[in-house]
């Protein structure tokens, strides 16, 4: 199971205060030397944290390979296709919206995916598509020629949240999950099995799966075994660990409950 490591987090920090520090630029040689598989990073349309001259040095400096998370809009996609990462992963994006929250809709925004993806690879840069666990929306991204699709885990790791943290409110009060702990068991497992079951239907068709979002050291262990699923890109978790630990421990602690 690889591991990317998204360090957006870094740059919230830094941009938390509008200084020139932490610098996400120096988290690379310590994503290397701790067995990190790939260094992930969000252009939003807003920068509110990546900033084009971060993604253009990551890009260029960086020696694993970068997966640069971006909406589909024309204007930021060029800039992609000029920074030429190993890969580009489209998601959703809402200017108000905290972290991504649920997968593409790919069947509303069709045309300007498909244009997107195509520009893509005319540049020679690989795409992934982050989508919900739907078998429908797995078979249209195979359709679109996407090289891999991302899962969406948010709707598992926000049910473990209930679970096992105690958690009363989830990030969007969602209803669903004020319910009885015997029902929240077997809506967790549900959600597993969602993803198992969408994992190896993509994998079926010759996509490469990767899955992300919501993930930490609490909850990562069921979605590791999915056997299907080749990567996990994780982000927020390992950053806030790294404040305790420090980022190489951070990453290796990460690393071992993959394995």
């Amino acid at each position: 199971m690889k591991l990317g490591v998204n360090i957006d987090h870094i740059a919230v920090l830094r941009e938390a205060r509008r200084i020139n520090d932490p610098d996400p630029l120096e988290a690379l040689g310590i994503l290397r030397s701790a067995g990190a598989d790939q260094v992930t990073i969000h252009l939003r349309e807003d920068r509110r944290h990546i900033n084009d001259e971060d993604a253009k040095r990551i890009v260029q400096i960086s020696r694993l390979p970068v997966n640069l998370e971006c909406s589909t809009d024309s204007r930021i996609i060029d800039i992609v296709c000029a920074l030429k990462p190993h890969r580009a992963t489209l998601v959703p994006e809402k200017r108000e919206e905290v972290t991504t929250e649920g997968g593409l809709d790919i069947f509303t925004y069709e045309e300007r995916i498909a244009a997107a993806i195509e520009n893509l690879h005319a540049h020679e840069i690989e795409v992934s598509l982050f989508i919900d666990p739907d078998l429908e929306t797995i078979s249209r991204s195979d359709a679109l020629g996407v090289e891999w699709i991302e899962l969406h885990t948010g709707r598992y790791a926000n049910i473990f949240a209930m679970l096992y943290s105690g958690l009363q409110n989830t990030p969007h009060s969602i209803k669903e999950f004020e319910l009885p702990r015997h029902t929240l068991v077997t809506e967790l497992n549900d959600s597993l099995s969602t993803l198992s079951v969408a994992a190896e239907h993509a994998a079926s068709m010759g996509l490469k799966v990767a899955a992300g979002h919501g993930l930490n050291y609490q909850n990562v262990k069921e979605v590791a075994k999915i056997e299907a699923i080749e990567e996990l890109n994780i982000g927020q978790s390992i950053i806030a660990r790294s404040i305790f630990t420090g980022l190489e421990k951070a990453i290796v602690q990460m690393k071992e409950l993959l394995r």
